[in-house]
């Protein structure tokens, strides 16, 4: 039960970030949604970057800690959490001498990078601490926060600036309720001991982060190389709500399987033996394909439905065209991110990791800068895009295919027929009402169906016992 009210807190999460989205295309112009997103990417990016390393180190190392040593641990994760606050504000404040930003907008994408960094740090250290659903309730009360906060600052302000502000105040109530409610255990370590944590942290953190990094880096490029052709205009506004609006559904949804999932497959992979090892994590690959086909399928069979429902007008015709491709990009590089990199991030071969998001950087920026160059629509780069990512998939998943973690196939081919189903509603008509509702009705039975017949949350279960 506490596994789905995890995975149910993560779709509440994804839910209210898709109201953020339609929110703040809806309240603010054009080019001030694009200054907002824009700023928003790239604080994710520095949070990434400063954070993330430790975020993939505490989960590799406490997931397997016994208590004593995880209070030890947590402590050392902590100290480096408050230093990468520092060198982030630092380094951040440097580089913002350089951007094309107004210098208001910076600082307060900095404070909330740091603030969404310090939170899911100790968020982190909470739900390893066997507080999966306390964890769960307040990642959700945040993000009810950071949506209330970022209406409230469009509404009264009415500029990106102001939206930003409400984004980090409720990070900041995020944060100040998760400390207040969990006190989680520490073991104060000598100085000497939390350098050797710290150097174990970074000898697989650092590198795991700086593909993360890499990883993450490609959707803000190709949205500054698409930016760059289209402008701060309607059809640029509208893009940019189709590339906000498809990853962050990806994204929620990766996080919540690695949620319930990944440390039980971290346990068992370190003192569970080769065969249970492999069947665990089989059931997490199970998790995250099947769920995925199922979201891919039911955002293209509502897209247009969305865009004509909820985006303004002006914005729509630029959603429209863009968002099926955007929605296959973001399928391939959720992917790429995170289930091909589930057993090099075992095997702690960091070094591959930061190989294969170096080559898909190297590949997406390649093929669309040149077809943005040549006069390719919007819709082809991105497809170029695609196609990049496809083919280092391809090439990332030689670890995976080696470790043979024991997969359902005929449930993958299941729902895979299930997320064209789905997929094939767009093309049935949305009006009269009932036509609509007919069609939600369909896509949650064969969303249904996929479920049961994967029976995901229980196998975890007995899996752990």
């Amino acid at each position: 039960m506490i596994r789905l009210f995890a995975v149910a807190g993560y779709v509440y999460q994804s839910l209210l970030a898709i109201v953020l989205i339609f929110a703040g295309s809806h309240l603010l112009p054009a080019a001030d949604y694009t200054n907002f997103s824009l700023a928003l990417a790239s604080s994710q990016l520095l949070c990434v970057f400063m954070f993330e390393w430790l975020q993939l180190a505490g989960l590799r190392f406490l997931a397997a800690a016994k208590e004593t040593e995880a209070a030890r641990l947590r402590a050392s994760l902590f100290a480096a959490g408050g230093l990468s606050a520092v060198v982030l504000v630092a380094v951040g404040g440097g580089a913002s001498l350089f951007s094309s930003l107004a210098r208001e907008v910076v600082v307060v994408g900095l404070a909330i990078a740091v603030l969404q960094g310090v939170t899911d740090l100790y968020f982190l250290a909470i739900r390893l601490s066997d507080g999966l659903g306390t964890a769960s309730f307040l990642m959700a009360l945040r993000a009810s926060a950071v949506l209330g906060g970022a209406v409230t600052g469009a509404l009264i302000g009415g500029t990106a600036h102001a939206t930003l502000l409400g984004i980090a105040a409720g990070h900041a109530i995020g944060l100040l309720v998760g400390t207040t409610a969990h006190r989680t255990p520490l073991q104060i370590v000598p100085f000497r001991t939390m350098l050797s944590h710290w150097a174990e942290f970074c000898s697989y953190g650092m590198l795991a982060a700086g593909a993360s990094v890499v990883h993450l880096s490609v959707p803000v490029m190709l949205r500054f190389i698409v930016i760059s052709k289209l402008g701060a205009t309607d059809a640029g506004a509208g893009f940019s709500v189709a590339l906000d609006l498809l990853q962050r559904p990806f994204w929620v949804l990766n996080a919540a399987i690695h949620t319930v999932s990944y440390p039980d497959v971290v346990r068992d992979f370190e003192h569970g033996g080769e065969l249970k090892a492999r069947q665990t994590t089989g059931r997490m690959f199970d998790f995250m394909l099947c769920t995925t086909l199922v979201l891919l399928g039911g955002l293209i069979g509502f897209i247009p439905d969305a865009g004509r429902l909820l985006l303004p007008l002006a914005s729509q015709a630029g959603f429209q065209a863009t968002a099926p491709v955007v929605a296959l990009f973001c399928f391939l590089h959720t992917h790429l991110q995170a289930t091909a990199a589930v057993v090099p991030h075992l095997e702690k071969l960091a070094v591959r990791l930061v190989a294969v998001a170096a080559g898909q950087l190297a590949l997406v920026m390649l093929s669309t800068a040149i077809a943005s160059q040549i006069g390719v629509s919007p819709v082809g780069a991105v497809a170029c895009a695609a196609a990049a990512t496809a083919f280092t998939l391809l090439f990332a998943l030689g670890p995976t295919v080696r470790f043979g973690a024991l997969l359902r196939r005929r449930l993958a081919i299941e729902a895979a027929v299930a997320g064209a189903l789905i997929a094939s509603l767009a093309a049935l008509p949305s009006l009269p009402a009932y036509w609509l509702a007919g069609k939600v009705v369909a896509a949650g039975l064969l969303t249904a169906l996929v479920a049961w017949r994967g029976d995901f949350l229980m196998l975890a279960r007995r899996n752990r016992m």
